[in-house]
């Protein structure tokens, strides 16, 4: 039967050309507005870890002191150089990792290749294995490496083809800063979308070509970059780093911390509220006790990684969509309704309303498949503009797998909304009002 309902439908579509078109064309709009918008936003609060986002934590205390308060302003979002060490050396977590954006002059051997900056990331050991950082070639440095400020690095895909033309690079010598550096690791495709463990950088977009001890870069004095928030002047800097220095009050490093179980989770928030107790007593803190925990997605929502404007056109989208059901629902019931008489008919003839509703359901659902399948070209076709946009998240806005089952579930959802009243409506006719009027 169902071949003969879509022998019917497309017999009907034939005879009102104009009208089938702009219902199509309708649901098409609605579906490609509001699955460009809902990629987006799939996109910007996706999971960039998930098999560990709920393993991950980043902490965060306040070493600031009383001045410039206004009510509860929260903790500082970073943390300073000697707390960040002393949660380190205590090591409560599974693993844990304090870091810094910075950038290095590179001195290339090979011909050709003037000098350039590259982006850095300074760390300590455990980041490759936290972050699940894939490395193709050699490993990271250990934890000894770092405190005896070793002259190592681990460099990108692609700071690796550049300089050494791809492969196996380990053991080689890469000059930064004027310093010899040994090359331990080269890294495989790596991208997290977004970049969570640093968002005071660009949230999107892997940029860093090269990761050193964070040692060995203080030891050398190796450029930073990023947020840095100072309280008071750093009067207490034997080594002469400023800012940077370990009695520096100022907050500028991200600390993470991988916990395997609720119950550490738990322990480790303790312990993150008795050395603040503590630090206060010894006179270092002086605001009350406030450090929070945030797992993966937590971190990201509280620094609205998805921005409000894409909030909005996702719900103006959606609005959107709606309005299009509405008028394919009134063009659709208009059509039934103008075939009365042949509904009449029908009935007469024995057709049951199952049948009637049966046969206008699968009319109404072969135009929404046909909006659909439209729907999908032009979410392709709003999906390339964005790329054009200059977003920092713009080139990481693709479609994936996902997003075709929800274009799917979105389309039969549309055809049966509809479909159905207008269905109904043509199956409540009743035939003998119309056999009488003709």
């Amino acid at each position: 039967m169902f071949g003969y309902y879509l022998n019917l439908a497309l017999r009907s579509f034939r005879r009102n050309k104009a009208l089938t078109a702009l219902m199509v064309l309708a649901i098409a709009l609605g579906i490609g507005a509001s699955m460009t918008t809902l990629t987006v936003f799939h996109v910007l609060s996706g999971d960039p870890i998930p098999h560990k986002s709920d393993k991950l934590f980043y902490p965060q205390m306040d070493p600031r002191t009383l001045r410039g308060q206004e009510g509860d302003d929260g903790p500082a979002r970073q943390m300073t150089r000697f707390d960040a060490e002393a949660l380190l050396r205590d090591k409560r977590g599974d693993r844990q990792a304090f870091m810094t954006a910075g950038s290095a002059a590179i001195e290339p051997d090979k011909a050709g290749i003037d000098p350039f900056y590259a982006d850095a990331r300074f760390t300590t050991a455990d980041f490759f294995a936290m972050f699940d950082v894939p490395i193709a070639h050699g490993r990271g440095w250990t934890a000894d490496e770092d405190q005896a400020r070793a002259r190592v690095a681990v460099i990108s895909k692609v700071l690796n083809e550049r300089l050494f033309g791809g492969g196996d690079s380990v053991g080689k010598t890469i000059r930064l800063d004027g310093n010899d550096f040994k090359v331990i690791g080269v890294l495989g495709e790596w991208t997290l979308a977004p970049r969570f463990y640093d968002m005071t950088m660009r949230s999107f977009g892997n940029d860093e070509q090269l990761f050193v001890p964070f040692w060995t870069s203080r030891a050398l004095r190796m450029d930073t970059s990023g947020d840095m928030t100072c309280w008071d002047a750093n009067t207490n800097d034997p080594d002469g780093e400023g800012s940077q220095g370990l009695n520096a009050p100022c907050a500028w490093l991200q600390y993470w911390v991988e916990l395997g179980t609720p119950e550490k989770v738990a322990a480790y928030e303790r312990y993150l509220k008795a050395y603040s107790d503590q630090q206060r007593a010894a006179g270092r803190f002086q605001r009350p006790t406030n450090v929070r925990l945030h797992d993966v997605m937590g971190w990201l929502d509280e620094n609205n990684v998805v921005p409000p404007d894409v909030r909005l056109q996702s719900w103006l989208a959606f609005g959107f969509l709606f309005v299009c059901l509405l008028n394919t629902v009134g063009l659709l019931l208009a059509k039934f309704m103008r075939r009365s008489a042949e509904i009449g008919v029908r009935r007469a003839l024995g057709a049951t309303r199952r049948t009637i509703f049966a046969q206008y359901m699968v009319e109404a659902g072969t135009i929404g498949l046909a909006g659909g399948l439209f729907g999908l070209a032009l979410t392709f076709l709003g999906l390339w503009a964005v790329r054009q946009q200059p977003t920092q998240y713009a080139e990481f806005v693709r479609f994936d797998g996902t997003m075709l089952l929800a274009t799917v579930a979105l389309t039969l959802v549309a055809s049966v909304l509809a479909g159905v009243l207008p269905a109904l409506r043509a199956c409540q006719i009743t035939p003998a009002i119309q056999l009488k009027s003709q």
